[in-house]
């Protein structure tokens, strides 16, 4: 369909006539990297509310509703509206990502069409068509150069790679278009990427979702995986229902067997032991913590756009990261100057600085960085003429007059200055450039490269008396080799100490970079990092995802890797069991940042990037990053305290109503007294989102343990139902001396209001023990909010059988003195027994 043809030597680009152009485009389809398919909005919506605790809260509220309860059921319904409406509206952001990526390619290209130069929109453009390329351009498509002149892109977005990338021109025609380049091409550009210096014509070979940069779209449009906070909360969903059913079923059963209530009483019974079961202040709790933790963590300059991934925060213990910005500054910056033999040479530094500010063609990063380094007196110096860069030389020259004598100054590529010496100078003297001392500077250059450093060499020539005001590169001949210029994007100070405080918080660190491995090494030896192992890109794509799980352990760094390997390595290392962190900035970290159980990106990235992370840093600094992961760690802590709690105290109290219900003549409390029971006890743990976190709670990674929950279900649930039992024993004993047999109706009442006030006292202050593991109140201080909301609720439930409002709307009768002494004895006695079981629990 080109008309270019293969063939050696430079590639004369004609371009497309409208009419093959129009077939290429019936092929192709239209040059867009996203074709999204909205959803109904409705049918979406209602797919949200298929979570086994959303169903099980569902459920609770309906029956919460038909018994009587109805202030419960509006608050478990407006929860579990609010979580499906944060659900939904994580889901409608893919398709908005999606299209803000469109928006950082959509403009015009210079195409040839016909013969004729025209612009076009990128839309428009298919493989074969050849574009025209300049300083400041987006590359509208991925493309082969055929011709190049001080060709630099920008491709840090795509690769990470620190420093711009100099495009060389293709030797041969494609022999088709339509096939995908490799990103490590020297003579592929790749759509969204842009021109820093130079001119080049390329030949489109990839548009649309066939691009790289389509590819990556692609991937932002499709649904996220489900993050190990969402896993784990699924999990405890399913056991809690199973569990409930278990217990439901039985209690039903023993009732209706024993005859002492109707089948409706009995269900009754049941179904309201099911709400009591039923953490539906879960989502409450949890929505209030992820909101205060990320209220905190947004003065900490951490900004929460995904308020679930604070969870995930808590629970990272492996930070993927690429070098850029991150551990380095984000900057080219010129390290030293050497002469041939590695010594500090100022003489290098002049004439690079003279090269520097005097070359007014385009300036390339390398110059920039040159004249940053600082100012040198080059006011004796007068420029007479430059020599631009270009493709084939690989250098540039300008010539200066000093002291009546006129020199000519080149820089560039070390292999193309060494091609043009003739003679050396440094430290040890001056001389004829000798196979022996061109061998050094050979090494010397060797070893600036092997250590990381971006080289360009320098040298000089005096040329005498000379009136001429034009110069060519003719003159860039017999040159005297002076030594390189060495160039990195350096280290960055803060990062050392960071990524120790990383390290004290359990967090492993893994580097994922498109730059190569040599700089990358470098990096870490600098910082102190220790590599363990390292993998290329292509090293990678010889393994197995099996093969990679048993080495991924053993690997520190990952360099030169593309988009797509590098949410391979993030999608394996979460299957083998890893919470994973991924901080990137650029579009070719957008899939990846999706793909981890939190992405984290700066205030400074690129659009598409910001919009896909779950958390944003103010600053891109891994301090930063450190008090992020404390406060969601915290805030986790807080979340799984009430959930502890419902372990510890409501199925203790379950596995008593089901022991009692068996051997009492009457039931051991009303639906409505458990219900009520169940509201306060949820009411008072609302402030534990505010509650203070012990420092050695925030050291390790936090995760869901089933494995633990359940061990708490045996241990607390056996020390609460004990003390249940005691309770049962001594109400019975108290009321059988002061109210004998024969009033039967005002014993019921008065055991049930008992044990009331008894279950709401031990449920609600075992929040004192179970918060921490350390000695509670001594050496672990609770927040003011969670000792008020505590006390203050379980005040207000012992007070209210002696009330009006007591025995008229929930049955209650008062007691005497003696039982509430008693209640009381019991109380503490379980406080006492609690704190010894948990200190056997963490120590066995």
């Amino acid at each position: 369909m080109s008309t270019l043809q293969p063939g050696d030597g430079p590639v004369l680009p004609k371009g497309l006539t409208t009419r093959e152009a129009e077939l290429a485009r019936a092929t192709y389809g239209d040059n867009t990297i996203y074709h999204g398919k909205r959803m109904r909005p409705i049918i979406a919506f209602i797919k949200k509310f298929n979570s086994p605790l959303l169903l099980l809260l569902i459920g609770a509220a309906v029956i919460s509703f038909f018994l009587g309860q109805r202030v419960n059921a509006v608050i478990i319904l407006f929860m579990v509206l609010l979580s499906a409406v944060l659900d939904y509206y994580n889901s409608h952001k893919s398709e908005q990502v999606a299209e803000k990526l469109i928006a950082q390619v959509a403009s015009n290209a210079k195409v040839i069409r016909d013969g004729n130069k025209v612009e076009l929109p990128f839309a428009q453009l298919v493989p074969g068509d050849v574009i025209e390329l300049s300083a400041g351009d987006v590359i509208p498509a991925d493309a082969t150069v055929l011709t190049a002149d001080d060709f630099f892109v920008n491709q840090s977005a795509l690769t990470g790679e620190s420093f711009p990338v100099e495009k060389q021109q293709v030797l041969k025609a494609p022999a088709k278009v339509g096939v995908s380049l490799l990103l490590s091409d020297e003579t592929a550009v790749f759509m969204g990427t842009s021109v820093v210096t130079g001119y080049a014509t390329a030949l489109v070979m990839q548009t649309g979702a066939g691009a790289e940069f389509g590819k990556i779209a692609e991937k932002l449009s499709q649904n996220e995986e489900e993050t190990s906070f969402e896993k784990g909360l699924k999990d405890f969903s399913i056991f809690i229902m199973r569990l409930t059913f278990v217990m439901v079923l039985i209690v039903f059963l023993v009732n209706t067997y024993t005859h002492k209530n109707t089948v409706l009483d009995s269900f009754i019974f049941a179904v309201a032991i099911a709400v009591g079961l039923t953490p539906e202040l879960l989502p409450v709790i949890m929505s209030v913590a992820l909101s205060h933790g990320s209220l905190i963590m947004a003065k900490k300059k951490v900004i929460v756009k995904n308020l679930a991934a604070v969870q995930n925060f808590g629970g990272m213990n492996l930070l993927c990261t690429d070098k850029t910005g991150t551990l380095t500054e984000d900057r080219i910056e010129l390290v030293k100057c050497v002469d041939t033999g590695g010594v500090e040479s100022q003489e290098v530094m002049l004439y690079a600085y003279l090269s520097s500010i005097f070359h007014t063609a385009r300036k390339s990063p390398l110059d920039t960085a040159i004249q940053a380094h600082g100012k040198m007196d080059s006011h004796e110096y007068k420029k007479i003429d430059e020599v631009p860069f270009d493709f084939e030389r690989r250098r540039d020259s300008i010539v200066v007059e000093h002291g009546g004598k006129r020199l000519i100054i080149t820089k560039g590529a070390p292999e193309s200055i060494l091609a043009i010496s003739t003679q050396f100078s440094g430290a040890k003297g001056t001389g004829a450039m000798t196979p022996a001392h061109a061998k050094e500077a050979r090494a010397e250059y060797d070893a600036l490269s092997g250590d990381g450093f971006r080289v360009l060499a320098v040298a000089m020539k005096e040329i005498g008396k000379d009136d001429r005001i034009k110069f060519n590169k003719e003159e860039e001949e017999g040159m005297t080799f002076l030594g390189f210029a060495a160039f990195l994007d350096p280290p960055k100070e803060s990062a050392r100490t960071a990524l120790g405080d990383l390290a004290k918080l359990s967090i492993g660190l893994k580097i994922i970079t498109g730059d190569s491995e040599v700089l990358t090494m470098r990096i870490c030896r600098d910082l102190g990092i220790e590599v363990v192992g390292m993998l290329t890109g292509d090293m990678l794509d010889k393994l197995s995802d099996s093969q990679l799980t048993k080495k991924i352990d053993n690997i520190t760094v990952f360099a030169r890797v593309s988009p797509e390997q590098k949410e391979r390595i993030v999608s394996v290392l979460r299957k083998a069991g890893n919470v994973v962190g991924y901080m990137g900035d650029g579009i070719n970290d957008a899939p990846v940042l999706k793909a981890a159980d939190v992405g984290i990106s700066v205030n400074n990235a690129v659009d598409v990037a910001k919009e896909t992370a779950d958390i944003i840093l103010m600053t891109k600094d891994l301090h930063v990053l450190k008090d992020g992961v404390v406060e969601g760690r915290k805030t986790f802590q807080n979340t799984l305290k009430y959930i502890k709690m419902g372990f510890s105290s409501n199925f203790g109290n379950m596995f008593s109503m089901m022991g009692a219900s068996a051997i009492l003549p009457f039931l051991p409390m009303l639906p409505a007294q458990i219900l009520f029971n169940n509201f306060l006890y949820d009411l008072s743990q609302t402030t534990l989102p505010s509650d203070n976190t012990d420092q050695e709670a925030t050291l390790t990674p936090i995760k869901w343990r089933m494995k633990e929950f359940s061990k708490y279900i045996i241990v607390f649930g056996i020390v609460s139902s004990l003390f249940d039992f005691l309770t049962f024993f001594l109400l019975m004993k108290i009321l059988d001396i002061h109210l004998g047999a024969t009033n039967s109706n005002l014993q019921a009442a008065s055991f049930q209001t008992g044990w009331f006030i008894e279950s709401i006292a031990t449920q609600i202050l075992v929040i004192f023990i179970i918060r921490t593991k350390r000695v509670p109140f001594w050496k672990s201080l609770p927040s003011k909010y969670v000792v008020g909301s505590a006390i203050g609720v379980v005040t207000f439930a012992w007070i209210l059988p002696f009330t009006p409002l007591g025995p008229l709307l929930l049955s209650f009768a008062s007691v005497s003195s003696s039982v509430l002494f008693v209640m009381a004895v019991i109380v503490i006695a379980y406080l006492f027994v609690a704190e010894i079981a948990k200190s056997l629990f963490y120590k066995y």
